[in-house]
């Protein structure tokens, strides 16, 4: 029969087990008091009053448990009678001058006592041994107890205090390596409970540290070994925390605790090293110099603690949760790393690998998109391309939905669930003001821990920021469309613009050959007829005034021909001679009163000087249909790498905002705005008109 087998024969249940646990109880009870009042009048009694309550904590521990681990339960009711029943006898035998029967019993009670501690912490959470390496360790120890229990009982003296002590220290440091793989592999609710109980070992090594540090230091406490053993009753207050609600919260002042006990380590170690070692024990002294030495200790401890901190917590974390960081890490480095610099695909892969190490998965995956297929955007270990089929009504479900585990993926996202390997899953909706963004896939392999609440925390926590994240990135990916959509409607209407004015320039040239090859022509053929006509008036008139009605008529269709071909002319002045001749033409020829100004501008490229050519040329036009008495000044110059002009004019002046749905208006913005320029009108009723315009030059010189 093994161990198993054994506890399971041994450890009664149903009503056997309420009456035994009952039983052991009040077996306890009645001998704690026995223990208290077998004789009044012997020394020691604040040990045996310790002792007496530390016992009692035990037993109200194991009766508080005897719900939620019935197997644990009554092992610590056990291991509390066999306590009780050590003490008592030892008291009885104390009080009778080394009673042979009590002093036997006690021989025998106390290292038993011994063993069902191993045998409880070997057999948590849930009572029952399981493996064989924590069988033969427990069968082990029962064997060492009984063996000592029987020297014991065969000498003549009742053993002492400290060698209990360390024996004890030996058998529950004997169970860390099977009580660290049993936590490992178990259940949220199993490892919160050996959590609750490693709290309550921590505080009472701090407590240790702390009373030992200053009984070597001051000499306080006087009584070392009933504060030690007081210490011990921390241990049943962490059994009974672990079934409690609070249990839920104790990873996180684990890790905390097993900091500050790396911090009292080291400033004990410093201190007793500064006075104890070095010969400044302050026994009765109070002088400056050990003022100076605790001064000297308390600085040195606090600045190795600065240099060993961060060691202590990476290994209290890595006690505590079997990795580097603690769940809710990825929440706050996550969150640290949002930022435009880095891609989204990027930020997922991150994400995902920090999943699976935290929370020690088997894989994590995530997948994305808004329609009615989620593709796999990462994974780890990389799973290829994969996808969900999910209906809008499917969608709106899952929005909605918290972390849930494998029956609801069964249910809603099959997909998910087949052919994956069996083991807790969590499957976690990326959302974002109800709309469905992704979701997040966890899962472990099969007979690990299951998920726990705090995981269940850290996945809603992390969804909501990833959540957020995607939100601001396709917010991000529509602007940038957008800008990309008005980038592209202006190079076309940029485009557009120089296609226009090119096809204006080209019909001009196309009017001044047609004025060469047509109206020219004929104002030859006139000249040609009217000498004609002069050799032809005296010898016959009649056939002259024929020739010069003939020659009238052809008047009237080279003027008709000139007037419809006028309007395209591109002036050839401007292609000989640039931008100032041509103007200073046109300044000529106005009926205004004109001052033009063209100082220090050079030869420019064709659309540039075209543009700016017909602008002003507009404009004098504008000037001389409404304010044709005014004086007009005229002003080309270069200035930032820009050609500018500006005609301006002391007329009656207008109202802009009519000017500008004129057609005049329209074609200085559609000149200089193919090129890149831009024009401003300013003008106000009975103050004049300034019509300014500017062209980038760049390359737009002409050598």
């Amino acid at each position: 029969m093994t161990m198993k087998d054994a506890a399971v024969v041994v450890s009664p249940s149903g009503r056997d087990h309420v009456l035994w646990s009952y039983l052991l109880a009040l077996g306890a009870v009645a001998l704690v008091v026995v223990s208290l009042f077998a004789s009044p009048s012997l020394g020691h009694r604040p040990v045996w009053i310790v002792c007496a309550v530390v016992i009692l904590c035990w037993v109200a521990a194991g009766f508080y448990t005897r719900e939620s681990a019935p197997r644990v339960s009554w092992l610590v009711m056990a291991g509390s009678f066999i306590a009780a029943l050590a003490t008592a006898s030892a008291r009885i035998a104390d009080a009778h001058s080394g009673h042979t029967t009590a002093q036997v019993v006690a021989a025998i009670a106390a290292p038993i006592a011994m063993a069902v501690s191993v045998h409880v912490l070997l057999s948590l959470p849930d009572g029952l041994l399981g493996a064989r390496s924590r069988q033969v360790t427990a069968a082990l120890w029962y064997v060492v107890a009984i063996v000592l229990g029987a020297y014991l009982a065969s000498t003549t003296h009742i053993f002492v205090t400290w060698p209990v002590a360390v024996g004890w220290i030996v058998a529950v440091l004997s169970t860390l390596p099977g009580l660290y793989a049993r936590y490992a592999a178990a259940s949220a609710a199993g490892r919160q409970s050996i959590q609750c109980l490693a709290l309550g070992v921590v505080f009472a090594a701090i407590v240790a540290m702390i009373v030992v540090t200053l009984h070597l230091l001051v000499s306080w406490p006087s009584s070392v070994t009933a504060t030690l053993l007081a210490s011990t009753a921390l241990l049943p207050l962490g059994l009974v925390a672990g079934a409690s609600r609070w249990a839920s919260r104790a990873d996180r002042v684990l890790v905390h605790v097993l900091a500050i006990f790396g911090l009292v380590f080291v400033v004990a170690a410093t201190y007793l090293v500064a006075m104890r070692g070095l010969g400044k024990s302050p026994k009765n002294s109070t002088d400056r110099e050990i003022l100076w030495w605790a001064m000297v200790a308390g600085v040195a401890s606090s600045v190795i603690y600065l240099g060993v901190r961060g060691r202590f917590e990476r290994l209290a974390t890595s006690l505590t949760y079997g990795a580097r960081e603690a769940p809710d890490e990825v929440v706050r480095t996550f969150g640290s790393r949002l930022t435009r610099a880095i891609p989204m695909d990027e930020l997922l892969l991150q994400l995902v690998e920090s999943l699976r190490k935290t929370l020690v998965l088997a894989s994590a995956e995530i997948y994305t998109g808004t329609g009615e297929v989620m593709e796999l955007a990462v994974s780890v270990p990389d799973l290829g391309k994969r996808s969900i089929a999910v209906t809008r009504d499917e969608r709106a479900v899952i929005a909605r939905a918290g972390v849930s585990g494998n029956a609801w993926a069964s249910v809603w996202l099959p997909s998910i669930i087949a052919g994956r390997a069996p083991g807790p899953l969590r499957v976690a909706p990326i959302s974002h003001a109800g709309e469905l963004l992704g979701v997040i896939v966890v899962n472990r392999r099969e007979g690990a821990v299951a998920f726990r609440e705090e995981d269940d925390r850290v996945l809603t926590e992390l969804t909501r920021q990833v959540g957020l994240a995607m939100h601001n990135a396709q917010l991000d990916t529509a602007l940038q469309g957008s800008l990309d959509e008005l980038r592209r409607q202006a190079d076309e209407l940029r485009a557009s613009r120089a296609r226009v004015v090119a096809s204006g320039d080209a019909e001009r040239r196309k009017v001044e050959r047609n004025l060469h090859d047509g109206a020219q022509q004929h104002l030859v053929a006139l000249a040609i007829n009217l000498r004609l006509a002069k050799d032809i008036v005296e010898e016959d008139p009649k056939a002259a005034v024929e020739m010069l009605e003939d020659l009238g008529l052809a008047v009237q269709d080279t003027i008709k021909e000139l007037r419809e071909l006028a309007h395209g002319i591109y002036p050839p002045l401007l292609v000989d001679s640039g931008l100032g001749e041509a103007l200073k033409a046109v300044a000529n020829r106005s009926p205004l009163d004109v001052e033009l100004t063209t100082t220090g501008i050079e030869r420019y490229g064709r659309d540039v000087e075209a543009a700016i050519y017909f602008c002003c040329l507009e404009a004098l036009q504008n000037a001389g249909k409404y304010a044709p008495e005014a004086h007009v000044d005229v002003r080309v110059w270069e200035e930032s790498g820009g050609l500018l002009f500006e005609v301006s004019d002391n007329g009656p002046g207008f109202d802009i905002t009519v000017a500008k749905q004129g057609h005049g208006y329209v074609n200085m913005m559609d000149r200089l705005g193919a090129i890149g320029g831009a024009v401003r009108w300013e003008s106000q009723v009975g103050h004049g008109t300034a019509i300014r315009g500017s062209v980038p030059l760049g390359e737009a010189r002409v050598s």
